[in-house]
Protein backbone atom coordinates (compact mmCIF):
# COMPACT_ATOMS: atom_id res chain seq x y z
CA UNK A 1 0.00 0.00 0.00
CA UNK A 2 1.23 3.61 -0.77
CA UNK A 3 1.84 6.37 1.66
CA UNK A 4 -0.88 8.33 1.65
CA UNK A 5 -0.51 11.99 2.66
CA UNK A 6 -4.09 13.92 3.20
CA UNK A 7 -3.49 15.96 6.28
CA UNK A 8 -5.70 18.90 4.54
CA UNK A 9 -9.03 16.55 3.92
CA UNK A 10 -8.22 14.93 7.69
CA UNK A 11 -8.31 18.42 9.20
CA UNK A 12 -11.29 19.23 7.18
CA UNK A 13 -13.04 16.08 8.56
CA UNK A 14 -11.93 17.34 11.81
CA UNK A 15 -12.79 21.01 11.59
CA UNK A 16 -16.61 20.22 9.92
CA UNK A 17 -17.57 17.96 13.11
CA UNK A 18 -16.22 21.16 14.94
CA UNK A 19 -13.41 19.16 16.99
CA UNK A 20 -10.11 20.06 18.88
CA UNK A 21 -7.18 18.24 17.81
CA UNK A 22 -6.98 16.87 21.27
CA UNK A 23 -10.61 15.42 20.94
CA UNK A 24 -9.98 13.98 17.50
CA UNK A 25 -6.48 12.12 19.04
CA UNK A 26 -8.27 11.25 21.47
CA UNK A 27 -11.21 8.80 19.18
CA UNK A 28 -8.18 7.80 16.76
CA UNK A 29 -5.85 6.53 20.15
CA UNK A 30 -2.97 8.79 19.31
CA UNK A 31 -1.21 11.71 20.69
CA UNK A 32 -2.06 15.47 19.74
CA UNK A 33 1.34 15.63 18.34
CA UNK A 34 0.99 12.38 16.12
CA UNK A 35 -2.25 13.87 14.69
CA UNK A 36 -0.78 17.24 14.52
CA UNK A 37 2.11 16.15 11.60
CA UNK A 38 -0.53 13.83 10.24
CA UNK A 39 -2.29 17.17 9.17
CA UNK A 40 0.73 19.03 7.93
CA UNK A 41 1.50 16.06 5.93
CA UNK A 42 4.58 15.39 7.89
CA UNK A 43 3.55 12.05 8.55
CA UNK A 44 1.41 9.87 6.20
CA UNK A 45 -2.22 8.17 7.44
CA UNK A 46 -1.70 5.05 8.75
CA UNK A 47 -3.34 1.45 7.89
CA UNK A 48 -5.09 1.63 11.75
CA UNK A 49 -6.18 5.29 11.66
CA UNK A 50 -7.61 4.91 8.43
CA UNK A 51 -9.80 2.15 10.00
CA UNK A 52 -10.71 4.15 13.13
CA UNK A 53 -11.42 7.07 10.94
CA UNK A 54 -13.79 5.21 8.69
CA UNK A 55 -15.65 3.43 11.82
CA UNK A 56 -15.62 7.10 13.83
CA UNK A 57 -17.20 9.02 11.05
CA UNK A 58 -18.51 7.28 8.82
CA UNK A 59 -16.48 7.94 5.68
CA UNK A 60 -14.84 5.59 3.11
CA UNK A 61 -11.13 5.19 3.09
CA UNK A 62 -11.51 6.44 -0.28
CA UNK A 63 -12.18 9.78 1.11
CA UNK A 64 -8.44 10.14 1.36
CA UNK A 65 -7.10 8.99 -1.32
CA UNK A 66 -5.89 11.23 -4.47
CA UNK A 67 -9.34 10.19 -6.08
CA UNK A 68 -11.89 12.19 -3.54
CA UNK A 69 -10.03 15.19 -5.43
CA UNK A 70 -11.66 14.26 -8.92
CA UNK A 71 -14.80 15.81 -7.83
CA UNK A 72 -13.30 18.74 -6.95
CA UNK A 73 -10.76 19.07 -9.88
CA UNK A 74 -13.63 18.43 -12.09
CA UNK A 75 -16.25 20.74 -10.90
CA UNK A 76 -13.16 23.40 -11.16
CA UNK A 77 -12.06 22.92 -14.55
CA UNK A 78 -16.26 23.54 -15.38
CA UNK A 79 -16.41 26.37 -13.86
CA UNK A 80 -13.33 28.41 -14.24
CA UNK A 81 -13.01 27.18 -18.14
CA UNK A 82 -11.97 30.29 -19.77
CA UNK A 83 -9.92 31.60 -16.67
CA UNK A 84 -8.27 28.02 -17.19
CA UNK A 85 -7.79 28.68 -21.08
CA UNK A 86 -6.60 31.99 -21.11
CA UNK A 87 -3.79 31.67 -18.14
CA UNK A 88 -2.70 28.21 -19.24
CA UNK A 89 -3.41 26.69 -15.99
CA UNK A 90 -2.07 22.98 -15.95
CA UNK A 91 -4.12 19.58 -15.13
CA UNK A 92 -1.63 19.67 -11.85
CA UNK A 93 -2.04 22.95 -10.90
CA UNK A 94 -5.77 22.24 -10.02
CA UNK A 95 -4.97 18.70 -8.73
CA UNK A 96 -2.58 20.55 -5.97
CA UNK A 97 -5.27 22.71 -5.10
CA UNK A 98 -8.07 20.76 -4.74
CA UNK A 99 -5.41 18.31 -2.74
CA UNK A 100 -3.30 20.76 -0.28
CA UNK A 101 -6.08 23.94 -0.15
CA UNK A 102 -9.51 22.32 -0.75
CA UNK A 103 -11.32 25.61 1.39
CA UNK A 104 -9.48 27.95 -1.13
CA UNK A 105 -10.55 25.56 -4.35
CA UNK A 106 -14.44 25.47 -3.24
CA UNK A 107 -14.00 29.47 -2.89
CA UNK A 108 -12.58 30.04 -6.38
CA UNK A 109 -15.68 27.22 -6.86
CA UNK A 110 -18.23 29.41 -6.23
CA UNK A 111 -16.33 32.84 -7.76
CA UNK A 112 -16.42 30.82 -10.79
CA UNK A 113 -20.01 29.98 -11.16
CA UNK A 114 -21.39 33.41 -9.67
CA UNK A 115 -19.02 34.72 -12.54
CA UNK A 116 -20.80 32.15 -14.93
CA UNK A 117 -24.31 33.45 -13.83
CA UNK A 118 -23.58 37.29 -14.03
CA UNK A 119 -22.28 36.73 -18.28
CA UNK A 120 -25.50 35.20 -18.35
CA UNK A 121 -27.39 37.89 -17.34
CA UNK A 122 -25.00 40.36 -18.77
CA UNK A 123 -25.76 38.85 -22.09
CA UNK A 124 -29.67 38.66 -21.16
CA UNK A 125 -29.65 42.56 -20.65
CA UNK A 126 -28.02 43.56 -23.48
CA UNK A 127 -30.93 41.49 -25.45
CA UNK A 128 -33.34 43.38 -23.92
CA UNK A 129 -34.69 40.94 -21.63
CA UNK A 130 -35.49 41.63 -18.09
CA UNK A 131 -32.82 40.23 -15.20
CA UNK A 132 -33.24 40.39 -11.91
CA UNK A 133 -30.46 42.07 -9.44
CA UNK A 134 -29.41 39.21 -7.58
CA UNK A 135 -27.55 36.42 -8.61
CA UNK A 136 -28.97 33.36 -6.74
CA UNK A 137 -28.74 29.70 -7.03
CA UNK A 138 -30.85 27.65 -7.93
CA UNK A 139 -33.10 26.36 -4.81
CA UNK A 140 -33.08 23.02 -6.23
CA UNK A 141 -29.17 22.66 -6.85
CA UNK A 142 -28.64 23.69 -3.68
CA UNK A 143 -30.74 20.87 -2.53
CA UNK A 144 -28.68 18.25 -4.92
CA UNK A 145 -25.43 19.77 -3.35
CA UNK A 146 -26.92 19.22 0.48
CA UNK A 147 -27.12 15.46 -0.40
CA UNK A 148 -24.21 15.30 -2.54
CA UNK A 149 -21.97 16.56 -0.06
CA UNK A 150 -23.51 14.13 2.13
CA UNK A 151 -22.84 11.29 0.29
CA UNK A 152 -26.46 10.96 0.05
CA UNK A 153 -26.50 9.37 3.30
CA UNK A 154 -28.51 10.63 6.57
CA UNK A 155 -27.10 8.82 9.14
CA UNK A 156 -29.53 10.19 12.24
CA UNK A 157 -32.70 10.08 9.74
CA UNK A 158 -31.55 6.61 8.60
CA UNK A 159 -31.61 4.81 11.92
CA UNK A 160 -34.85 6.89 13.17
CA UNK A 161 -36.86 5.71 10.15
CA UNK A 162 -35.26 2.02 10.38
CA UNK A 163 -36.47 2.48 14.45
CA UNK A 164 -40.14 3.65 13.64
CA UNK A 165 -40.53 0.90 10.81
CA UNK A 166 -39.45 -1.90 13.63
CA UNK A 167 -42.04 0.01 16.10
CA UNK A 168 -44.77 -0.18 13.74
CA UNK A 169 -44.29 -3.68 12.27
CA UNK A 170 -43.24 -2.45 8.39
CA UNK A 171 -43.23 -5.38 6.03
CA UNK A 172 -43.04 -6.38 2.38
CA UNK A 173 -46.51 -6.60 1.30
CA UNK A 174 -47.94 -4.86 4.54
CA UNK A 175 -46.89 -1.40 4.50
CA UNK A 176 -50.04 -0.09 3.04
CA UNK A 177 -52.39 -1.21 6.10
CA UNK A 178 -49.40 -0.46 8.27
CA UNK A 179 -49.17 3.10 7.67
CA UNK A 180 -52.86 3.93 7.11
CA UNK A 181 -53.08 2.48 10.77
CA UNK A 182 -50.01 4.52 11.40
CA UNK A 183 -51.63 7.64 10.52
CA UNK A 184 -54.68 7.57 11.50
CA UNK A 185 -54.07 6.42 15.06
CA UNK A 186 -51.70 8.41 15.84
CA UNK A 187 -52.56 11.63 14.20
CA UNK A 188 -55.84 11.01 13.14
CA UNK A 189 -54.83 11.47 9.53
CA UNK A 190 -57.58 9.35 7.23
CA UNK A 191 -56.95 8.60 3.50
CA UNK A 192 -59.89 10.54 0.87
CA UNK A 193 -59.90 9.81 -3.44
CA UNK A 194 -58.55 12.34 -5.37
CA UNK A 195 -58.55 16.35 -5.47
CA UNK A 196 -58.21 17.85 -8.72
CA UNK A 197 -54.96 17.11 -10.88
CA UNK A 198 -52.94 16.76 -7.54
CA UNK A 199 -50.98 13.22 -7.38
CA UNK A 200 -51.33 13.79 -3.71
CA UNK A 201 -52.61 16.54 -1.16
CA UNK A 202 -52.41 17.14 2.58
CA UNK A 203 -55.66 19.36 4.39
CA UNK A 204 -54.31 19.79 7.65
CA UNK A 205 -57.65 21.00 8.68
CA UNK A 206 -59.34 18.69 8.31
CA UNK A 207 -56.61 15.77 8.83
CA UNK A 208 -57.21 14.25 5.21
CA UNK A 209 -54.44 12.84 3.18
CA UNK A 210 -55.76 12.80 -0.30
CA UNK A 211 -54.37 10.34 -2.55
CA UNK A 212 -54.68 9.93 -6.42
CA UNK A 213 -55.87 6.61 -8.16
CA UNK A 214 -53.22 7.13 -10.39
CA UNK A 215 -50.53 6.41 -8.44
CA UNK A 216 -49.47 2.78 -7.77
CA UNK A 217 -49.26 0.81 -4.38
CA UNK A 218 -46.13 1.55 -4.13
CA UNK A 219 -46.15 5.11 -4.71
CA UNK A 220 -49.16 5.12 -2.25
CA UNK A 221 -46.90 3.81 0.45
CA UNK A 222 -44.38 6.52 -0.35
CA UNK A 223 -46.45 9.43 -0.37
CA UNK A 224 -47.81 8.15 3.33
CA UNK A 225 -44.44 7.69 4.62
CA UNK A 226 -43.56 11.39 3.39
CA UNK A 227 -46.51 12.22 5.31
CA UNK A 228 -45.85 10.41 8.04
CA UNK A 229 -42.23 11.55 8.12
CA UNK A 230 -43.30 15.55 8.19
CA UNK A 231 -46.01 14.92 11.30
CA UNK A 232 -43.66 13.15 13.30
CA UNK A 233 -40.35 14.27 12.61
CA UNK A 234 -40.97 17.66 12.38
CA UNK A 235 -38.43 18.89 14.62
CA UNK A 236 -35.70 16.74 13.50
CA UNK A 237 -36.49 18.25 9.83
CA UNK A 238 -36.06 21.49 10.73
CA UNK A 239 -33.15 21.17 12.56
CA UNK A 240 -31.53 19.19 9.44
CA UNK A 241 -32.45 21.92 7.00
CA UNK A 242 -31.30 24.64 9.40
CA UNK A 243 -27.68 23.62 9.40
CA UNK A 244 -27.37 25.21 6.10
CA UNK A 245 -30.29 27.38 4.82
CA UNK A 246 -31.97 30.42 6.59
CA UNK A 247 -35.16 30.57 7.48
CA UNK A 248 -37.96 31.51 5.09
CA UNK A 249 -35.75 30.13 1.78
CA UNK A 250 -37.23 28.29 -0.24
CA UNK A 251 -33.78 25.90 -0.38
CA UNK A 252 -34.77 25.39 3.14
CA UNK A 253 -38.22 24.33 2.64
CA UNK A 254 -37.14 21.85 -0.16
CA UNK A 255 -34.63 20.75 2.42
CA UNK A 256 -37.53 19.63 4.77
CA UNK A 257 -39.10 17.92 1.74
CA UNK A 258 -35.54 16.19 0.61
CA UNK A 259 -34.98 14.94 3.96
CA UNK A 260 -38.71 14.07 4.58
CA UNK A 261 -38.27 11.76 1.52
CA UNK A 262 -35.18 10.55 2.20
CA UNK A 263 -36.95 9.49 5.75
CA UNK A 264 -40.04 7.74 3.74
CA UNK A 265 -37.44 5.70 1.88
CA UNK A 266 -35.51 4.31 4.37
CA UNK A 267 -38.69 3.71 6.41
CA UNK A 268 -40.58 1.64 3.42
CA UNK A 269 -37.13 0.23 2.81
CA UNK A 270 -35.25 -0.41 6.61
CA UNK A 271 -31.91 -0.46 6.34
CA UNK A 272 -30.57 -3.15 7.57
CA UNK A 273 -33.75 -5.58 6.05
CA UNK A 274 -33.10 -4.00 2.62
CA UNK A 275 -29.20 -4.05 2.49
CA UNK A 276 -29.33 -7.62 3.76
CA UNK A 277 -31.91 -8.75 0.51
CA UNK A 278 -29.56 -6.29 -2.08
CA UNK A 279 -26.68 -8.54 -0.78
CA UNK A 280 -28.64 -11.93 -1.27
CA UNK A 281 -29.58 -11.09 -4.56
CA UNK A 282 -26.05 -9.45 -5.88
CA UNK A 283 -28.22 -6.13 -6.13
CA UNK A 284 -30.29 -7.43 -8.87
CA UNK A 285 -32.49 -4.07 -8.82
CA UNK A 286 -35.20 -6.29 -10.72
CA UNK A 287 -35.74 -8.91 -7.90
CA UNK A 288 -35.80 -5.95 -5.49
CA UNK A 289 -38.94 -3.57 -6.60
CA UNK A 290 -40.37 -7.46 -7.00
CA UNK A 291 -39.83 -8.12 -3.63
CA UNK A 292 -40.63 -4.86 -2.15
CA UNK A 293 -43.47 -3.42 -4.61
CA UNK A 294 -41.96 -0.39 -5.43
CA UNK A 295 -40.66 1.07 -8.45
CA UNK A 296 -37.51 0.94 -10.16
CA UNK A 297 -36.10 4.37 -9.66
CA UNK A 298 -37.06 4.00 -5.96
CA UNK A 299 -34.80 0.83 -5.41
CA UNK A 300 -32.34 2.43 -7.41
CA UNK A 301 -32.12 5.73 -5.07
CA UNK A 302 -32.31 3.56 -1.94
CA UNK A 303 -29.41 1.27 -3.38
CA UNK A 304 -27.43 4.61 -3.23
CA UNK A 305 -27.75 5.40 0.30
CA UNK A 306 -26.60 2.22 1.93
CA UNK A 307 -23.27 3.95 3.68
CA UNK A 308 -24.33 2.99 7.27
CA UNK A 309 -20.84 2.76 8.97
CA UNK A 310 -19.86 -0.93 9.88
CA UNK A 311 -23.11 -1.82 7.30
CA UNK A 312 -22.27 -0.47 4.06
CA UNK A 313 -23.90 -1.91 0.88
CA UNK A 314 -21.85 -0.75 -2.58
CA UNK A 315 -20.96 2.58 -3.01
CA UNK A 316 -22.93 3.63 -5.74
CA UNK A 317 -23.86 6.69 -8.08
CA UNK A 318 -27.10 7.30 -9.25
CA UNK A 319 -28.39 9.59 -11.69
CA UNK A 320 -31.76 10.55 -13.68
CA UNK A 321 -31.36 12.34 -16.95
CA UNK A 322 -33.58 12.75 -19.71
CA UNK A 323 -33.35 12.74 -23.85
CA UNK A 324 -32.11 16.06 -23.82
CA UNK A 325 -29.28 15.12 -21.47
CA UNK A 326 -30.78 17.53 -18.70
CA UNK A 327 -29.90 16.03 -15.35
CA UNK A 328 -32.88 16.36 -12.65
CA UNK A 329 -31.17 14.09 -10.09
CA UNK A 330 -27.61 13.16 -9.25
CA UNK A 331 -25.84 11.74 -6.19
CA UNK A 332 -22.73 9.85 -5.42
CA UNK A 333 -21.13 7.81 -2.64
CA UNK A 334 -17.80 7.55 -4.92
CA UNK A 335 -15.74 9.82 -6.23
CA UNK A 336 -17.61 9.94 -10.05
CA UNK A 337 -18.18 13.29 -10.92
CA UNK A 338 -21.45 15.29 -12.96
CA UNK A 339 -21.29 17.33 -15.02
CA UNK A 340 -23.47 20.95 -14.42
CA UNK A 341 -23.46 22.58 -17.11
CA UNK A 342 -23.58 21.55 -20.65
CA UNK A 343 -24.33 17.48 -21.62
CA UNK A 344 -22.42 14.47 -19.89
CA UNK A 345 -20.95 12.64 -21.92
CA UNK A 346 -22.44 11.31 -25.29
CA UNK A 347 -20.95 7.79 -24.68
CA UNK A 348 -22.42 6.76 -21.58
CA UNK A 349 -24.77 3.65 -21.48
CA UNK A 350 -27.65 6.01 -19.63
CA UNK A 351 -28.13 7.50 -23.63
CA UNK A 352 -28.64 4.06 -25.25
CA UNK A 353 -31.17 3.30 -22.71
CA UNK A 354 -34.02 5.48 -24.48
CA UNK A 355 -33.13 2.96 -27.23
CA UNK A 356 -34.49 0.29 -25.59
CA UNK A 357 -37.08 0.80 -22.56
CA UNK A 358 -37.32 -1.60 -20.30
CA UNK A 359 -34.26 -3.32 -20.72
CA UNK A 360 -30.68 -3.06 -18.29
CA UNK A 361 -28.49 -2.06 -20.53
CA UNK A 362 -24.75 -2.64 -18.28
CA UNK A 363 -21.40 -0.72 -19.51
CA UNK A 364 -18.40 -0.97 -18.10
CA UNK A 365 -16.73 2.74 -18.46
CA UNK A 366 -13.35 4.27 -17.64
CA UNK A 367 -12.78 7.87 -16.99
CA UNK A 368 -9.84 10.04 -18.38
CA UNK A 369 -7.91 9.12 -14.81
CA UNK A 370 -8.08 5.59 -15.63
CA UNK A 371 -10.67 5.10 -12.46
CA UNK A 372 -13.22 2.05 -13.86
CA UNK A 373 -17.14 1.99 -13.19
CA UNK A 374 -20.02 -0.92 -13.76
CA UNK A 375 -22.93 1.12 -15.49
CA UNK A 376 -26.49 0.15 -15.41
CA UNK A 377 -29.13 2.25 -16.96
CA UNK A 378 -32.57 1.49 -17.68
CA UNK A 379 -35.50 3.78 -19.49
CA UNK A 380 -38.59 4.51 -17.46
CA UNK A 381 -42.06 6.57 -18.37
CA UNK A 382 -44.89 8.12 -16.65
CA UNK A 383 -48.00 8.73 -17.62
CA UNK A 384 -50.34 11.18 -16.53
CA UNK A 385 -53.07 8.57 -16.93
CA UNK A 386 -55.43 8.36 -20.10
CA UNK A 387 -55.10 8.58 -23.93
CA UNK A 388 -53.35 11.25 -25.29
CA UNK A 389 -52.41 12.65 -22.10
CA UNK A 390 -48.35 13.79 -22.07
CA UNK A 391 -45.89 11.40 -20.19
CA UNK A 392 -42.17 11.33 -19.09
CA UNK A 393 -39.23 9.54 -19.53
CA UNK A 394 -36.38 9.16 -18.18
CA UNK A 395 -32.84 7.00 -17.66
CA UNK A 396 -32.07 5.79 -14.94
CA UNK A 397 -28.46 5.03 -13.80
CA UNK A 398 -27.03 3.48 -11.19
CA UNK A 399 -22.64 2.84 -11.26
CA UNK A 400 -20.22 1.73 -8.60
CA UNK A 401 -16.36 1.62 -8.67
CA UNK A 402 -15.23 -1.59 -10.74
CA UNK A 403 -13.50 -2.89 -7.80
CA UNK A 404 -17.06 -3.49 -6.25
CA UNK A 405 -18.57 -4.80 -9.54
CA UNK A 406 -18.62 -8.27 -8.24
CA UNK A 407 -20.99 -7.94 -6.05
CA UNK A 408 -23.42 -7.12 -8.15
CA UNK A 409 -25.60 -9.97 -10.40
CA UNK A 410 -24.84 -7.29 -13.65
CA UNK A 411 -21.06 -8.63 -13.83
CA UNK A 412 -21.52 -11.82 -14.82
CA UNK A 413 -20.24 -12.77 -17.66
CA UNK A 414 -18.06 -9.69 -17.87
CA UNK A 415 -14.15 -9.46 -17.97
CA UNK A 416 -13.49 -6.50 -15.50
CA UNK A 417 -9.43 -7.46 -15.74
CA UNK A 418 -9.56 -6.76 -19.47
CA UNK A 419 -9.30 -2.53 -19.24
CA UNK A 420 -9.37 -2.63 -22.86
CA UNK A 421 -12.68 -3.15 -23.42
CA UNK A 422 -13.74 -0.38 -21.17
CA UNK A 423 -15.65 2.32 -22.73
CA UNK A 424 -14.15 5.81 -22.67
CA UNK A 425 -16.16 8.40 -21.37
CA UNK A 426 -15.89 11.76 -19.83
CA UNK A 427 -17.71 14.65 -17.34
CA UNK A 428 -18.72 16.15 -20.47
CA UNK A 429 -17.58 17.50 -24.24
CA UNK A 430 -16.73 21.22 -22.20
CA UNK A 431 -14.26 19.82 -19.65
CA UNK A 432 -13.33 16.21 -20.96
CA UNK A 433 -9.44 15.89 -21.53
CA UNK A 434 -9.71 13.05 -24.12
CA UNK A 435 -8.14 14.85 -27.24
CA UNK A 436 -9.03 11.92 -29.48
CA UNK A 437 -12.52 11.82 -28.78
CA UNK A 438 -14.35 11.28 -32.07
CA UNK A 439 -18.00 12.24 -30.14
CA UNK A 440 -16.82 15.75 -28.82
CA UNK A 441 -18.95 18.25 -29.39
CA UNK A 442 -16.79 20.93 -27.84
CA UNK A 443 -12.42 21.62 -28.32
CA UNK A 444 -11.10 20.50 -25.15
CA UNK A 445 -9.77 23.43 -22.81
CA UNK A 446 -6.49 24.63 -23.21
CA UNK A 447 -5.00 23.48 -26.18
CA UNK A 448 -4.47 25.75 -29.08
CA UNK A 449 -6.59 24.02 -32.45
CA UNK A 450 -4.81 22.43 -35.47
CA UNK A 451 -6.19 24.87 -37.82
CA UNK A 452 -5.50 23.32 -41.64
CA UNK A 453 -7.52 24.06 -44.69
CA UNK A 454 -6.16 20.99 -46.61
CA UNK A 455 -6.60 18.32 -43.87
CA UNK A 456 -9.54 16.80 -42.29
CA UNK A 457 -9.77 14.39 -39.61
CA UNK A 458 -11.71 12.08 -37.75
CA UNK A 459 -11.76 13.81 -34.84
CA UNK A 460 -13.60 16.99 -35.25
CA UNK A 461 -11.26 19.08 -32.52
CA UNK A 462 -7.78 17.81 -33.33
CA UNK A 463 -4.78 20.30 -31.41
CA UNK A 464 -1.29 21.43 -31.80
CA UNK A 465 0.62 18.62 -29.99
CA UNK A 466 3.55 19.89 -27.49
CA UNK A 467 6.63 20.50 -28.73
CA UNK A 468 9.48 17.92 -26.93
Amino acid sequence: MSKIYAGARLRRLREDRPMSQAELARVLGISPSYLNQMEHDSRPLTVPVLLRLTEAFGVDAGFFSERDTSRLVADLREALAPEITASRVSPSDLVDLASRMPAIAEVLLDLGRRNHLLAERLVGTADGRDTPPDLPRSPHEEIRDFFYRRQNYLHDTDLAAERLAEEIGIRPGDVLRVLTSRLADHHGVHLSGEIGDHLHHYDEPTRSLYLSSRLRPGQRAFRMATQLALLEYGDELDRQAAEEFPPGSPARDLARIGIANYFAAALILPYTAFRAAAEEVRYDIERLTDRYGVGYETVCHRLSTLQRPRLRGVPFSFVRVDRAGNMSKRQSATGFHFSRAGGTCPLWNVYEAFAAPGRIHVQVAEMPDGQRYLWTARAITRHRGGWGEPGKTFAVGLGCEIRHAHRLVYSDGLDLANTSTATPIGMGCRVCERLDCSQRAAPPLGRPLLIDQNTSTFVPYPVVEPVT
